[in-house]
This record gives C-alpha cells, sequence and structure tokens, in this order.
C-alpha cells in the first residue's frame, strides 16, 4: 500500500489524459487514479451497475479491508479501491468470476452482522452494508452470523460501540489514525475475535478518545452509532429490548425459506416514512471558524445527530464541540421572552412593552446626549447580515460609528498586521494551502484544540507527505509534541526572534531577493530597522539559543512553501499587531506570498470573528473595510441608505468602557456576547456596566452579562435562522434554518429591525438574502456574493467579483495597494507591559480546551462535555509544584493587581518553570478577572497574555479537576493506517475469488 495519503481539502485531478477499457467499451481515464474513482464516476454519469464497496471512502482513499470491490484487471481479481488506471489497462466489473469474489467478500462480511434493517437506528438509506446488500441482490447468506463474546461499549456519552455488529472493515481506524490523526483506533487481527480497540484495550473511556465523531461518521452500519440517535430514530427503535430481540429473531427465522428481498423491502418502506419526520438541514458550525458545515438531523426539536459530508473546509470531518456539543440549543435556560429589570431581578415582559422601551429610552438618551452617547457591540456569533444591520442601525439610524465586536478582543492586531504589509486582514489562502505547504510553523497558536479540524490536516501532511513542522510556544501542547522543532521563548518575546531571523536571511544570502525586489516596497527602511535583531540579542531576550534560530531560519528559507499559523499567544500582547507584522515581513523576505502552499493565517477564533469585521461592526469601517471618513464611501451610503452618515471614527470595545466610566457613553446595546467573561479586566468592565443608565443585552441564555443589563431580549440560536457565516480562510456559507426559534425568541437581525423602524429606520427585510443583496450592492469586496451562488455546500472565498468568481489564493497578480506591490513595515520591540515582580513572581498564560468554547457558556449546557471536563483548573510545572508544596486537587489562590480568583492546581509538564496556564472554562472564576487593561498600542486588543501573578496555596485539598476518563490520561497507539496486511496474513483469510469453495456462495431461494 501507498503511504503517501491523498490530501483532504485539495480535489484530486481528473482530466483525462488515456483511455482503458471497460467491459469492452473504450473509456477515458486519468493515469495515476484509483480505478474505483473512475468506476464510480462512470456510475452516476452513464447509469451503470455501481461496484459494490463497502470500506472505501473517498476522502480517505483505499484500505483494502472488505473486498467487495474485486473486478480484474487485465485477467487478474484485483481490489478497485487500490488499482491505478494506466492507459490500455482492460477492466472487467462483470461476469461470473467477479461476481463470484464481491459475493464471497461480502459473504464474509456478513458474518459479523446482523440484518435487521427494520428495527435498526441506522436504517435511513445512508448504511453501506444495508445499500450493498441491494447492490449485490442478496438472497442468503452462506455463513451463519457469528456473535462476538464482547458486550456493548456504552462508556462514551455520545457514542457507543457494539462489537457484535462490527464489520472490521476499519474505515474507523483509518479515520482515527488518518484523518482525524488522533491515533487512538486500532483493530486486533491477530485475536481469534479480532474488534476495534480504543488504546489497545477494549474500552472507550480513559482512551485518549477526544470523541471527535470521525470514527462514527464513517462507519458503514450501525457498530458505532451516535447515542443521540439510539430509540429515537426509526418507528419501531424505542422498543424495550427484550421485543426488539424477540422481532429479530423471528425475522431471522424466516429468512432461509423466503430470502433477504421481502425483508429488506419491508425496512426500506420503513425508512422511507422515515423521512417524513426526519429533516436534514446544511448548516455551519458554530464554534470555532474553522467553519465546518455539515447537515443536522432533526426530529421537531430533537437533534438526532451532525453528518458531515462534503462540508468545503472540513469534508468528513468535526470535533467533539461541532459533533456533539449542541445541548445549548434546547437548554432548560433558553431565553424566550424579553425580561425587565425589577430591582435585583427580573420579569418577563411582552415584545412590544420592550420596544416601547427601548424607543423611548434611546430617543430620550440621544437628544439629552447626542448619538454617541449610544454604543453598539455586535457578536462574533451571529450571522454576517446581522453584523451588518447592527452596524446600520448605529450609523444610519442612530447617527452614531461607536460600534465594535469581540474581534478587538483577539484578532484586530492580526488584521492590522496583515494590512499593513500585504493589504488584506486575512488568510492568505485555504486550509487547501495550509495541508500542501513543505514547512507548516505555529507561532502562538494551539490549533490541535483550537481549531481541531484545521489541524487534522496538519497533522496527516506531517505524517503521511513529509511536511516539516515548527512550534513556537510557552507550552507544550500537542503540535508541540508532534514537531520537528519546538522551543520555548520567553513571555512576550515573539517579535524578536521573528525579527532576528529575517535579519540572518537577509545577512546570510537566503532572502527571495528576486521576489522582494519585483514584489515588496521598502526594503532598505526594512533591513536597516532589523539591525538591532542579532541572533545574540535574540537569544539573550528570548531565551531561544541562537543555534535553534539558525536552524529554523534554514527551514523556513529552503521550505518549498511556508505556512505561518498563529493565534492568540501573537495578538493578545501590547505588541501584538508588531508581532503579526513581523510574521508577515518574514514571508514576504522569503517569497512566501503569491503562491500555493504559502503564507499567514491568522486563526480566527469565533464562528464569524472574521465576518463580523468584514461586514462592517467596527468603528472605522463599513463593509468590506471601506473607511467611514472616505467622502466617496459615505457618499455612496447615504445615497442607498438616505441618511446623513457620521464621517469620524467611533469607539471600540475598549474606549466603550472607559467612555462609560467618564460619563459620556450613556446607553449600551450588545448582542450575542458575553462581556463580562470576554473582556479583559473584568471587575473593572463590570463597574463600567454597572453605571450605564441603559444597558441591552441580546442573547439565547442569561450569560453573566444579562445580570447587568436593564432589558434582556431573546435571540434565536444559529440552527433556527437562516444566514451566512465567514470562515477563517475567508470562505462564506450559508446557514439554514433547521426548527423554529424557540417561545418568542426571534432572530438578531429581526429584533434588530424591529428597533430601527421604532427608531425611523423604516427597513422592511423579510429575508437574510435581501441583506446580502444590499451587502453585495454597497461592497465591492462582496460585489458577486448571493444566496443563489450559495445553495447547499457551495462557498464563495473573498473577494467576490460581481461575475461570482472567489478568490480561494490571494495576491495572485499583485497586492491590493495602489502600486500592486507589498510593503515591508519595520517595528520596534517594547517589553510587555506587565513583567512579574517579587511580588507577582508568575507569570500567567490562559486559553481555551478542545472540549469546551471559551468560557463554556455553550459548551457546558452539553451532559456529556460537562461529564469529561467540569471543572477549570491551572497547570502548574512539576518543578513549581515541588517548590511550593502543591499536588494536583489542591485549591490556590491566584492573584495580580486587578483580582483574584479560586481554582483547582493540575499539575502538567506541559508547563515549565513559573509559567501557569489557567484554562478559560469557568464562569464563576474567569481568567479575566486576573488580567489588566493593557491593550495592544495600535488595536486596544487586550493584553490578555501579559499577565503577572502570585499564587497562594490553601488549605482545601480536593480531587483532581480532571476527571480520570478524560482523553488527556489516554495512551495513543499511532499506526501507518489499518495495517491490512496484518490481516491478510491471519489463516483464515485469502484473496475472495480465488478458491473452489467461493462459488458456493450465493444459494437458491427456498420456493414456498
Amino acid at each position: 500500500m501507498a503511504t503517501t495519503k491523498s490530501l483532504l481539502n485539495t480535489p484530486a485531478e481528473f482530466t483525462p489524459n488515456t483511455h482503458l477499457t471497460i467491459d469492452g467499451l473504450q473509456v477515458p481515464g486519468r493515469s495515476g487514479e484509483l480505478l474505483i474513482d473512475l468506476l464510480n464516476r462512470r456510475t452516476a454519469v452513464d447509469a451503470q451497475k455501481p461496484v459494490p464497496q463497502v470500506c472505501y471512502v473517498k476522502q480517505m482513499g483505499p484500505i483494502e479491508s472488505c473486498d467487495t470491490c474485486m473486478v480484474k484487471v487485465n485477467g487478474e481479481l484485483v481490489r478497485a479501491c487500490s488499482a491505478r488506471v494506466s492507459g490500455g489497462m482492460k477492466v472487467e466489473t462483470l461476469g461470473e468470476a467477479v461476481d463470484i469474489a464481491q459475493r464471497e467478500a461480502f459473504d464474509r462480511i456478513l458474518e459479523n452482522h446482523m440484518l435487521y434493517c427494520t428495527v435498526c437506528d441506522n436504517n435511513n438509506q445512508n448504511c453501506t452494508i444495508h445499500n450493498t446488500t441491494a447492490v449485490l441482490d442478496v438472497k442468503h447468506q452462506h455463513r451463519e452470523f457469528k456473535h462476538k463474546p464482547y458486550e456493548k461499549d456504552m462508556s462514551n456519552p455520545f457514542y457507543r460501540y457494539d462489537p457484535d455488529q462490527c464489520i472490521l472493515c476499519g474505515r474507523c481506524v483509518e479515520s482515527c489514525q488518518n484523518v482525524q490523526v488522533n491515533e487512538t483506533l486500532s483493530i486486533d487481527w491477530e485475536s481469534d475475535h479480532p474488534r476495534v480497540l480504543w488504546d489497545g484495550g477494549t474500552q472507550i473511556e480513559g482512551s485518549s478518545c477526544v470523541s471527535c465523531g470521525h470514527c462514527v461518521t464513517v462507519c458503514p452500519c450501525n457498530a458505532l452509532m451516535e447515542k443521540s440517535m439510539l430509540g429515537e430514530a426509526g418507528y419501531m427503535t424505542d422498543l424495550p429490548a427484550v421485543t426488539l430481540n424477540n422481532m429479530i429473531e423471528v425475522v431471522k427465522g424466516i429468512e432461509p425459506p423466503i430470502g433477504y428481498g421481502p425483508i429488506l423491502s419491508l425496512s426500506e418502506m420503513e425508512s422511507e416514512m422515515r423521512n417524513e419526520r426526519t429533516k436534514r438541514t446544511k448548516t455551519v458550525c458554530t464554534y470555532c471558524a474553522v467553519g465546518c458545515s455539515f447537515e443536522v438531523w432533526t426530529k421537531e426539536r430533537h437533534i438526532l445527530k451532525i453528518e458531515p459530508t462534503h462540508g468545503p473546509a472540513n469534508g468528513i470531518s468535526t470535533c467533539v464541540k461541532g459533533k456533539f456539543a449542541w445541548g445549548h440549543i434546547n437548554s432548560d435556560d433558553r431565553l424566550v421572552k424579553p425580561l425587565l429589570r425589577d430591582g435585583e431581578s427580573f420579569r418577563e415582559i411582552e415584545w412590544s412593552e420592550a420596544l416601547d422601551i427601548i424607543e423611548h429610552t434611546f430617543k430620550r438618551i440621544k437628544n439629552d446626549h447626542g448619538p454617541d452617547a449610544l454604543g453598539f457591540i455586535a457578536s462574533s456569533k451571529c450571522t454576517n447580515e446581522e453584523s451588518f444591520v447592527m452596524q446600520k442601525l448605529a450609523r444610519a439610524v442612530i447617527g452614531t460609528n461607536n460600534v465594535d465586536n469581540c474581534a478587538r478582543y483577539c484578532q484586530n492586531p492580526a488584521t492590522m498586521g496583515l494590512q499593513r504589509t500585504v493589504g488584506y486582514g486575512g488568510d492568505s489562502g485555504s486550509i487547501a494551502d495550509i495541508e500542501k505547504a513543505g514547512l507548516v510553523l505555529i507561532v502562538g497558536a494551539n490549533p490541535a484544540e483550537n481549531h481541531p479540524v484545521l489541524c487534522t490536516r496538519v497533522k496527516r501532511s506531517h505524517k503521511h507527505r513529509g511536511q516539516r513542522l515548527i512550534v513556537a510556544d510557552l507550552r507544550k501542547h500537542e503540535m508541540a509534541e508532534r514537531a520537528d522543532i519546538f522551543f520555548r521563548p520567553n513571555p512576550s518575546t515573539d517579535a524578536v526572534w521573528i525579527c532576528a531571523i529575517s535579519k540572518y536571511i537577509i545577512d546570510s544570502g537566503l532572502a527571495k531577493m528576486d521576489f522582494v525586489n519585483k514584489w515588496v516596497n521598502h526594503f532598505d527602511e526594512f533591513k536597516k530597522s532589523l539591525e538591532p535583531f542579532t541572533l545574540e540579542f535574540a537569544e539573550k531576550i528570548t531565551g531561544v539559543p541562537a543555534a535553534t534560530l539558525t536552524t529554523v531560519a534554514h527551514e523556513i528559507a529552503e521550505a518549498d512553501g511556508t505556512c505561518i499559523l498563529f493565534a492568540m499567544g501573537v495578538t493578545q500582547h501590547c505588541g501584538g499587531s508588531d508581532t503579526a507584522t513581523a510574521l508577515s515581513n518574514l514571508l514576504l523576505v522569503t517569497g512566501n506570498y503569491m503562491r500555493p502552499g504559502a503564507g499567514a493565517y491568522p486563526l480566527r477564533g469565533h464562528n464569524n470573528v472574521q465576518g463580523a469585521s468584514d461586514y462592517g461592526s467596527m468603528p472605522n469601517v463599513f463593509s468590506g473595510y471601506q473607511k467611514v471618513d472616505d467622502p466617496d464611501v459615505v457618499a455612496k451610503f447615504e445615497a442607498d441608505w438616505g441618511v446623513t452618515l457620521p464621517t469620524t471614527t467611533g469607539k471600540d470595545n475598549h474606549q466603550m468602557i472607559e467612555a462609560i466610566l467618564a460619563g459620556t457613553l450613556k446607553a449600551l446595546y450588545i448582542k450575542g456576547e458575553d462581556t463580562i467573561t470576554s473582556d479583559s479586566n473584568a471587575n473593572y468592565v463590570a463597574s463600567a456596566l454597572e453605571k450605564l443608565e441603559f444597558f441591552i443585552v441580546q442573547d439565547i441564555n442569561f450569560s453573566e452579562t444579562c445580570r447587568y443589563a436593564d432589558l434582556v431580549l431573546p435571540a434565536a440560536a444559529s440552527l433556527e435562522k437562516d444566514g451566512t457565516f465567514t470562515s477563517t480562510e475567508r470562505r462564506i456559507q450559508r446557514i439554514n434554518k433547521a426548527m423554529e426559534p424557540l417561545g418568542e425568541s426571534k432572530a438578531d437581525w429581526e429584533i434588530i429591525q424591529l428597533i430601527a423602524n421604532r427608531m425611523g429606520g423604516n427597513w422592511n427585510y423579510k429575508h437574510p438574502s435581501e441583506i446580502m443583496d444590499e451587502v453585495a450592492r454597497l461592497t465591492p469586496l462582496f460585489a458577486g456574493v448571493s444566496y443563489s451562488r450559495l445553495e447547499g455546500f457551495d462557498s464563495l472565498q473573498w473577494p467576490v467579483h460581481a461575475d461570482g468568481t472567489d478568490t480561494p489564493l490571494l495576491f495572485t497578480e499583485g497586492f491590493p495597494f495602489p502600486d500592486g506591490k507589498a510593503r515591508f513595515f519595520p517595528i520596534e520591540y517594547i517589553p510587555p507591559s506587565e513583567e512579574t515582580s517579587s511580588i507577582y513572581d508568575l507569570h500567567l498564560n490562559n486559553g481555551r480546551l478542545l472540549e469546551h468554547f471559551e468560557q463554556g457558556s455553550m459548551t457546558l449546557r452539553t451532559p456529556g462535555i460537562k461529564e469529561i471536563t467540569p471543572n477549570s483548573w491551572i497547570e502548574v510545572s512539576p518543578e513549581l509544584a515541588a517548590e511550593r508544596g502543591v499536588t494536583t486537587g489542591r485549591y490556590v489562590q491566584v492573584t495580580s493587581p486587578h483580582g483574584k480568583v479560586r481554582v483547582q492546581v493540575l499539575v502538567s509538564e506541559r508547563v515549565t518553570g513559573k509559567q501557569l496556564y489557567m484554562t478559560l472554562n469557568s464562569v464563576e472564576e474567569p481568567v479575566n478577572k486576573l488580567t489588566s487593561s493593557f491593550t495592544d498600542r495600535q488595536t486596544h486588543t487586550p493584553a490578555f497574555k501579559e499577565t503577572a501573578v502570585s499564587m497562594t496555596v490553601l488549605p482545601e485539598q480536593g480531587e483532581n479537576p480532571l476527571p480520570r476518563r478524560n482523553f488527556r490520561y489516554g495512551t495513543r497507539t499511532p499506526q501507518p493506517g489499518l495495517e491490512i496486511e496484518r490481516k491478510w496474513a491471519r489463516k483464515d483469510y485469502h484473496l475472495p475469488g480465488t478458491a473452489a469453495a467461493d462459488k458456493l456462495v450465493q444459494i437458491t431461494s427456498t420456493t414456498v
């Protein structure tokens, strides 16, 4: 078998360049492509009889385990899934020898799987075993079904494994080893009774399984199934187990005389009936910004499962959150009616009263203090259309540019760094480019936990395609463990080693000067600015040996394309914009723009944090980053909206808090943002929110921020509305309404329109598509975006030209500056705002967990997530734990100049020395009680990662905050894949169709 795996996000080339003969007919094909792909295309186009295939999944490639795709090639029986097309080859998909081989192979499968489709929750017309039974027109099986000596494993909170139904196809193993690359699953081929293993053992719980759901998605039958499906999907599947088993026995009893035909016909009728009550809706994940899309299966409001198939970013991939963490949709504490403050509590009111209050109060404050006394904060969880109408409400109706979104807390420095140097503040290319790169450099990012599906592409290319991996981080996370080179710079010093590498590359003649001379301005100025950044200086400041930096410089300069992935470890510093700029400068000097497999990739955190800014919820720009002080831009929007617009930059999130405390900002309207647990220096922010004259919070649940509100408005969740999200790779995708809003909650755009019209806006949007049409009309960056071009799984990556042509790879013909050239942007290193001292002697780092999203306001409402990881904790290095006399589970008080929290210790080798790491998954004791009001000098993004603290050991010793069932205790079992050769080596295996006994498989039905 080939060891080089295919790319997951890059479509294979199928343009014909040769011919072959299939069943006597000459057929065009492409040399080297898998024969099964050609045969499947032929089936789809020419309605040919399909070649049966059980183990093959196109996105995974051949694993050669089921043998059902046997065909003849040049007279020999071969597996079509692994045979490669070559010119002149003769293929036979029909005939007695092929038929015998295919039936023999499938009969072996049925020996491992009991067909009881009618009462199976997986009988939804996508069960590969059921469908292959029909393709082969199986009347009987020759081998009797054999029970396996294993119980069902129900130990995972989200899915179960039934080894008795497992056909040992190995799809799950391949997906785990080489798509997710978590490397948990294997099969014990040498056992008398082979089965799937988790970390080499027979129980899921306690293994390294991260519940990504890949295995469940690709399972071709009901062996691996979502628990949310059990007893819910079928008409008879909720019967008691005893009754179900009796029904199965009856069916198996009548199978010999009548054959499978009538029995399967009944199953097909029942599965067709399921379509009447099972709705399948294409949507996009509402967690991180990878942009995974999938179908959500619902039965009324019950979410049966998430089914990834054709998503352009993810294909068959999901993570634990996207696959399983949907408990917030139907949580008991969903907001269903407007709430008005009544002393220290709230009471429900009608929408009409809520709108009366908003209209009266907004008008009063605007009349008394002017439009700039009001502020608006949009949401990175809501749609593009909702971001657009939020900023339109602020500008066109209220008359202020005081509008922002939570990109201010995380992403704006990355945008600034890229806009300074290459013009566009977005990913240079696509996830496809990341997986094709010769080298991936990860700086201040933990993509295995924060962007897990994108990270699978890196892990696969690193494992199977020779991609090099370098990681720079304070903490030894998973990608640091996997890296070819890993180093730990001192906190807040990334800009120094990045500039030092740029200087070394230039001084050593490694720079791509042909590219620089043709495409980049200000080289001489940039080169001069690098003079202080010697390797010796870098080693002194960063603590990284000069020899390591030299090695890294050569790797970057010599790689066949370098992609740099970075996130909040870069941006959430006082010099965040400068560090992002330095990274872009490095890419320019090495020629890593304007080509596939290269570029800058600021990994966006929220599902629509890119879109919230793209569509104008920022104080200085309209949609598409059109400046609010550009007379031509303002004139265009004024003409379209029929209003006079403000032309001075408004206040951002940070400035709004300061303005409230200064007494100049009187009213604040926040939608879909839990500011009190998201903004830095929570105590300071709380003091501001308490001072507001009028405070509206719009959300799906009663958040911590709602506690400070005067009025709380109930919003619809993502599955309850239409719209679009924009992912980290600038990909615009549709979400579609899967269910009606709960109670009296409404889509955010509808609420905003109601408010706008009470204020005299005269808006008349009937559907978000009309909002997008307006955006396209006014915004060159999105000129060709329309819902008709975003049907199903279709997507567009901006810029989108008027004819609908999009731009997966930026800068192919130049950079968006007047002369078409990029710009080197010199920086100076400035030390961090808050360094350790004799009192605050520890550095505090912080970040998300794979299974939780930020503070957990959504994920904690999914019981299974809470089971796996119910608590937050602070990681303490073994050496610091020994010095301070603490063990895992000990409570400590962590104090900064800005606040204090009480949290449990987890002793971990992932951190070192006097560096701490605190997880974000706590509403009660959030890390931002400790963080300061210091911000990035350019964008006002909080310096979350520049926090000095002290740690006081408390007397309480609790249990381990990380339950033993958590996947972090598992021990992975890496393999190159399924290791199918071990199955072939078994004494009871031979290639189907090559033994005389194989001809006995298909027996004749008994006539009754």
